[in-house]
């Protein structure tokens, strides 16, 4: 196959970073006295629901039948979030999330093939950029012809909007690009869009359903084996 771009996604693709987002929300939670705490097992769960303020009310509403919800609800989530955004940002430029295996170089020799890439994540910008400023230098988004994140269309994943978006912003028909995920809502939204996706597991989604991927690894330390799929060359 001949392909034109490769969009990523960034949580549990990019990075393993997932772990540290449960930390983050659980430090957020204690800043403001809630007493609650999301343990692997239970995040694992709210990971169904894509889109950090949208786990906490899904929390909310499904594991907290009792809580009575403040007035200004919205807001109450939406600070929350701005709090567990500051925890995981100070954990990112600390150093503690780096890229996973195989990522960096990947990145180098599709550029050094005249591939495009782009970003399509429900993320948010701020998780984003001090994910692959540390990752890829301060410089990062010059790598990038596309970056799609946080709240830049209104459906999240498993919805297709987010690739759309990229698609459009790309100048390229699905059939030009590859997706590269990790989860099953990650897999659905760029199928739905049209694209050919190949999955990268990690500890929390390797137990998901991904029927409908085209291959599914465990990681990308064995590029060459990817590169073979794709038709990409390595560089020398």
């Amino acid at each position: 196959m001949t392909i034109k771009a490769i969009i990523f996604d960034v949580d549990g693709t990019l990075a393993d970073t997932e772990d540290a987002h449960r930390i983050a929300f659980n430090k957020a939670f204690a800043d403001n006295g809630l007493g609650w705490n999301w343990d692997v097992a239970l995040y694992d769960k709210l990971l169904k629901v894509t889109g950090g303020k949208e786990r906490i009310k899904y929390f909310v509403e499904d594991f907290l039948k009792d809580f009575a919800k403040p007035a200004a609800y919205e807001a109450f989530v939406k600070n929350l979030h701005m709090q567990k955004t500051a925890h995981y940002t100070t954990a990112l430029r600390d150093g503690h999330i780096p890229l996973r295996p195989g990522i960096k170089q990947l990145i180098s020799d599709a550029h050094k093939a005249g591939l495009k890439l782009a970003i399509a994540t429900t993320t948010s910008p701020e998780n984003v950029s001090a994910l692959l400023e540390v990752g890829l230098g301060k410089n990062w988004e010059q790598q990038f012809a596309a970056i799609g994140c946080g709240d830049i269309v209104p459906l999240k994943k498993p919805a297709p909007d987010i690739y759309n978006w990229v698609l459009h912003q790309l100048q390229l028909a699905p059939q030009d690009c590859i997706a590269l995920e990790d989860s099953y809502n990650g897999l659905h939204s760029a199928l739905a869009a049209g694209i050919k996706t190949y999955i990268t597991t990690n500890p929390y989604t390797c137990k998901q359903d991904f029927a409908g991927a085209a291959v599914v690894f465990d990681d990308l330390s064995d590029l060459t084996r990817f590169y073979g799929l794709i038709g990409l060359r390595a560089s020398q």
